[in-house]
């Protein structure tokens, strides 16, 4: 079941990037886009599980959850749509793959956890990745704009590491209260910050959804990304650990970073297909030891 559901999540969040891509190039504003997937996203999940009577109206009163919502929402997608403006969704995948490395290093500096066997090796080999990927692009490093860009998306993943570790200690404090339902929640409030950012920084465009490409963009992200891909993040999150959920971003760049060369005409050389092959065995190794252990313990279920 964890594995089925990693490898789904990986499958959808590989999608969003150039998802995104695809709604800022149509004319949405970045922050206004992002603050109404999330918002409308965990309105939608919010009000079936009141229905459902998994979640209570206090939840919105809680100021943990507006925590994480600042952390893993706004600050996170805030830097992440805006920089799509400016470089490839392939390149902003990339950058996103340093998340579980800062985590990591979050978890060894401030919850002061030992990392297991192998995992600053296999952060370390999928961050050399990441830069042999981003390689050929940084000789185009006179463009302001493109080296912003860049540097806010690393900067989210800080927002996304504290975010997660912030969310994993809430649902162990709070074990009766179902992962969905605080994802539901804090996607709520990371996308009014960002509907409250967007009225101060943006200019609304109607003619942005007249578009098929935005509005079909901002429907994907809603229903696939947001309230199926986020959701299993949360119950992995509370199932596993921090870390190991987190390590999508070192499998799903792949994917999009394919998918951007295919469907959108965004570059693929030989410094991409090696850039992979290190994201790649990073993954293998920081997750060797407890990919193993999961294993031992299902064939031993099952016998």
């Amino acid at each position: 079941m964890i594995l089925t559901a990693y490898l789904l999540m990986c499958a959808i969040f590989g999608t969003t990037f150039l998802a995104i891509k695809i709604g800022v190039e149509a004319g949405m504003p970045p922050f206004f886009a992002a603050g109404l997937r999330f918002f409308i996203a965990g309105l939608i999940l919010f009000t079936w599980l009141l229905v459902k009577r998994k979640a209570t109206l206090r939840m919105l009163l809680e100021p943990n959850f507006w925590l994480i919502g600042l952390g893993s929402t706004f600050f996170t997608f805030a830097t992440l749509y805006w920089a799509e403006q400016h470089i490839d969704s392939g390149i902003a995948a990339m950058l996103s793959a340093t998340g579980p490395m800062m985590i990591l290093v979050l978890q060894s500096a401030i919850a002061r956890q030992s990392p297991p066997g192998g995992a600053f090796l296999g952060c370390a080999i999928g961050f050399a990745g990441v830069f042999v990927l981003l390689l050929p692009k940084l000789g185009i490093g006179s463009d302001p704009l493109w080296l912003l860009s860049c540097l806010l998306v690393l900067l989210g993943e800080l927002g996304y590491a504290a975010g997660s570790l912030f969310t994993r200690k809430v649902m162990m404090a709070a074990k009766e209260t179902p992962p969905i339902a605080v994802n539901a929640v804090q996607m709520l409030f990371g996308g009014l910050s960002l509907l409250l950012l967007s009225t101060f920084t943006e200019d609304f465009r109607l003619e942005a959804f007249g578009s098929w490409s935005g509005i079909g963009s901002l429907a994907y992200l809603i229903v696939v990304g947001s309230m199926l891909g986020h959701s299993i993040y949360a119950w992995l999150l509370k199932t596993t650990n921090a870390f190991f959920p987190s390590t999508w971003l070192y499998v799903s760049p792949i994917i999009a970073l394919g998918l951007g060369a295919m469907l959108y005409d965004e570059q693929l050389t030989g410094y991409s297909v090696l850039g992979s092959v290190l994201v790649l065995a990073g993954i293998v190794l920081t997750n060797w030891r407890e990919w193993g252990m999961r294993l031992r313990r299902t064939a031993v279920s099952r016998s």
